[in-house]
């Protein structure tokens, strides 16, 4: 019984892109968030829609394999309370204890409230709306911001338990025997996911923009439940991720297509002479295409990350067991550290190099230090942050132990056999 190396790296590496992006956030002109710097550029917009495309989808993917990889056969409503309580914790702690100290710094920023953290706090911990206010969360009083991605894996691994549980002893009963080919699963398994992901986007999403709230956010919930579900039906599926492995270069062309079809739509759209295109030009379904060319990026950036990761990834490297178990403290503190430095270092005015510079070794250096001096030492702290109490019972590179150990929302656990490539080789801004 071996770790998956692979799927423990990639979630390591979503994670530490997700840091960047958030600094990224308040650099992008255009685009709202917190606390914006003084020096904004507009060319951040294209990486990041890049990243953006496929980074949530990979972190729900990967927590609905490992769902379905630790997932016992016995007692798994007992291990859905665990779960749930060890993705609860870290949440309301973050609510209360870190995400307050964003929430101070923005409503500051916007004039909602005069500078004194101790009043605000006072305030906030009453979780009373705030008549009025224009900081995110104002109208609920209080906010989870970056952590909204804790609160919607409690629910999904509830519902993805309840239908293991349920609905999958159902279809074995009712589709013995159904083998389908190699083919007929690569098209279907391209196609659809496409398809879905292309209606959402034309459909939901005009309707129902994202809102991260949970109960009134049904396109995120369109585009992240079937990515953690399907994440979960497949992860002991070997066929599948053999598949993934030989149609790596398939996919990653097709990503690379969808991606410029997207932003090249993108790009013409911003040409100042764009009006004077003829009518027949400007009627053509360019909003549309533009958005089936974000469906087909997303879903095979997905596809082509896991196929690599297998090939590229999937043995131990060093330092992989320690940032393993810092990874998920980091994302609860990361987003407030580079808030609340960006609310320091602004005022110096240091220009548009050294400010975001700072900005990012600082966020760095401060989720480095608060885990490593604090969060993994102290005992109590550790649960707050989605450790397990006993700091011994942390995993290092060299060591296998069963994922239904791990407190964190995406922690892998192990499987029979690693994959071997075939020798035939063919992830919301807007």
């Amino acid at each position: 019984m071996t770790r998956r190396h692979d799927l423990d790296s990639l979630r390591i590496g979503a994670f530490g892109l997700l840091i960047l992006y958030h600094v990224a956030m308040a650099y992008v002109a255009g685009w709202d968030f917190h606390l914006k710097s003084a020096h904004t550029a507009e060319w951040l917009q294209w990486p990041m829609i890049a990243l953006n495309r496929w980074r949530m989808p990979l972190l729900f993917a990967i927590s609905g394999v490992a769902l379905g990889l630790c997932l016992p056969a016995q007692g798994r409503w007992r291990f859905a309370l665990r779960r749930g309580g060890r993705l609860l914790l870290p949440l309301v702690f973050g609510i209360v204890a870190v995400v307050s100290l964003q929430a101070y710094c923005e409503a500051v920023d916007k004039g909602d409230v005069t500078p004194g953290l101790g009043a605000f706090l006072w305030r906030y911990w009453q979780f009373r709306p705030w008549p009025g206010a224009s900081f995110t969360g104002a109208a609920y009083g209080f906010t989870w911001n970056h952590l909204w991605y804790l609160a919607y894996l409690i629910p999904y691994t509830l519902l993805a338990i309840l239908l293991a549980s349920v609905v999958r002893p159902l279809l074995r009963q009712r589709l013995p025997g159904l083998h389908p080919g190699d083919r007929w699963v690569a098209t279907l398994g391209l196609l659809l996911p496409v398809l879905w992901l292309a209606w959402a986007l034309l459909v939901i999403l005009p309707a129902h923009p994202p809102t991260h709230a949970l109960v009134d956010d049904l396109y995120v919930h369109a585009e992240s439940l079937p990515l953690f579900l399907g994440g979960f039906i497949a992860a002991q599926w070997q066929r599948g991720w053999d598949l993934l492995v030989r149609g790596r270069r398939l996919t990653l062309m097709l990503a690379v297509a969808g991606l410029t079809v997207e932003l090249g739509i993108r790009a013409l759209a911003r040409m100042p002479d764009v009006g004077d295109l003829p009518q027949w030009v400007l009627s053509l379904p360019w909003a549309q295409t533009e958005r089936v060319g974000r469906a087909l990026y997303t879903w095979c950036a997905l596809l082509t990350l896991f196929g690599w990761a297998q090939v590229l990834l999937a043995r131990p490297w060093r330092g992989l067991g320690y940032c393993r178990e810092a990874v998920f403290s980091w994302y609860i503190l990361h987003q407030t550290v580079l808030i609340v430095l960006l609310y320091w270092l602004r005022p110096l005015r240091l220009g548009a190099w050294l400010e975001p510079t700072l900005v990012i070794i600082g966020t760095i250096a401060g989720c480095l230090l608060i885990h490593e001096l604090l969060v993994r030492r102290v005992p109590w702290l550790r649960p707050l942050f989605g450790l397990r109490a006993d700091r011994n019972g942390a995993v290092s590179v060299t060591q296998d132990h069963s994922a239904g150990s791990h407190a964190w929302p995406g922690a892998t656990a192990p499987r029979t056999r690693r994959p071997a490539p075939s020798r035939h080789d063919p992830s919301a801004a807007s």
